[in-house]
């Protein structure tokens, strides 16, 4: 019996038709630094790289490794960003909206189909499937969340190097308790997002640019 994402939607997909189905999901909507994320994938039909899951179920090496795999036997795929200030200015749904919508303007081959993780994109005129949990589900999505997730922890790991004392290394920007212990210290930096209310509560302490 197959375990964890399978070809299920893409599959029904197929049966409307459609040929080139691409896998969208983001990484990093809930930290209170660094981008949003999305990365999109067209994969070949019925493929299946051993190990393939949701990328919060995987470990660090898991993770580098499929997408390693991925990015080299993937038909197509591209990475969109959108930054803090752009989260800032525009809220983070609408931000990852705008990741998303990059992403697709990234791929070379123009997909005819997109199965998202619960994302609709209001500006792309694909004929879209949210699908709950679809990281968990669909096979494309899944490849997508790795590609989001390793992208984003790597863009994280060099705001380390600019702002050590935060150590965006290890909490990738999420409101761990080491990560709002560090911010209380030392106040936001550049790379938080400043509209989010953990990050609100600590602008009376020194701010670091």
């Amino acid at each position: 019996m197959e375990v964890g994402p399978s070809h299920f939607f893409e599959e029904a997909a197929r049966v409307c038709g459609f040929r080139r189905i691409a896998g969208l999901d983001e990484a990093g909507r809930g930290p209170l630094a660094g981008p949003v994320v999305a990365a999109v994938v067209i994969l070949p039909r019925r493929y299946r790289p051993q190990g393939l899951d949701d990328s919060k179920v995987l470990t660090v090496s898991q993770r580098q490794s499929l997408y390693d795999r991925i990015i080299q036997q993937a038909l197509d795929w591209a990475i969109g960003q959108s930054s803090e200030q752009e989260i800032d200015s525009l809220n983070i749904l609408e931000a990852t909206r705008l990741a998303g919508q990059r992403a697709l303007a990234g791929l070379r081959q123009s997909p005819d189909c997109l199965l998202t993780d619960a994302l609709h994109l209001p500006r792309v005129s694909l004929p879209q499937r949210p699908i709950i949990k679809g990281d968990a589900l669909s096979l494309s999505i899944a490849a997508a969340s790795i590609l989001a997730k390793v992208f984003r922890d790597n863009l994280m790991n060099g705001y380390h190097e600019r702002f050590p004392e935060y150590q965006f290394h290890i909490h990738k920007g999420y409101p761990t308790p080491s990560h709002l212990q560090r911010l209380q210290q030392f106040g936001p930096c550049a790379a938080h997002r400043h509209s989010f209310k953990p990050v609100q509560a600590c602008t009376s302490f020194p701010h670091h640019p």
